[in-house]
């Protein structure tokens, strides 16, 4: 062995001994996704006090569910006294079945990244200060049975993708500041006035008359 090649490999070793001792990183991509989750949250409380990146995985962690196979498939955070915003992130959950964060305080846009959750069910983030448009990405949650998002700050039209998502049964976007119109097809057919109301929406859509967005 060469003079220069040991102090090499002694280096190489301690870095990566260092590496898995690291108590800032998980062994599990969701543990991480979640882990960055906390770090854009204020959590005046301590309900994220469990959430210990140190862990292999999550699933011991309060206001998480994993499933056999140790997958995060709910993450139940509502009403629970937190703000700050959400992040990229979550779109990493890709097992996630339910994402409950209503009534909180958290703010900013709602991440495109949710819209890579296909096996998502129900996200209910109503309650909260999300601004900006509803992201387009979430026709891509073809499982999506529940979708609340009232009572926040979204503007913008209601994206006619979601009316490819035939599995909508609950749709909630009153009070907010949306334009535009109101879809009519597939799902939105069966949708009571109500989950549009106190918004700057111009009522159902007419179709080949007017754009969707007309008024926005």
């Amino acid at each position: 062995m060469s003079s220069s090649s040991f102090p090499l490999s002694l280096v190489s070793f301690s870095l990566t001994f260092l590496f898995f001792l690291s108590p800032a990183l998980s062994t599990n991509s969701e543990g991480n996704a979640l882990h960055a989750l906390r770090s854009r949250l204020i959590d005046a409380t301590n309900v994220l006090q469990s959430w210990d990146p140190t862990l292999v995985n999550p699933c011991t962690w309060f206001h998480v569910t994993c499933d056999a196979n140790n997958h995060v498939i709910r993450l139940d955070l509502g009403n629970s006294n937190i703000s700050g915003s959400l992040g990229p992130e979550l779109g990493q959950l890709k097992h996630l079945q339910y994402l409950e964060l209503y009534r909180n305080d958290i703010g900013g846009k709602i991440p495109k990244e949710l819209g890579n959750l296909k096996n998502l069910v129900s996200m209910d983030l109503y309650g909260n200060r999300f601004e900006g448009k509803i992201p387009k990405s979430f026709s891509k949650l073809k499982s999506l049975r529940f979708l609340r998002l009232n009572n926040n700050k979204l503007s913008g039209s209601i994206p006619r993708e979601l009316t490819r998502l035939f599995n909508l049964k609950v749709f909630d976007v009153s009070n907010n500041d949306l334009c535009g119109t109101i879809p009519v097809d597939g799902p939105f057919s069966t949708f009571s006035m109500e989950s549009f109301e106190n918004n700057r929406l111009s009522g159902p859509e007419l179709q080949g008359l007017v754009p969707y967005d007309f008024g926005c």
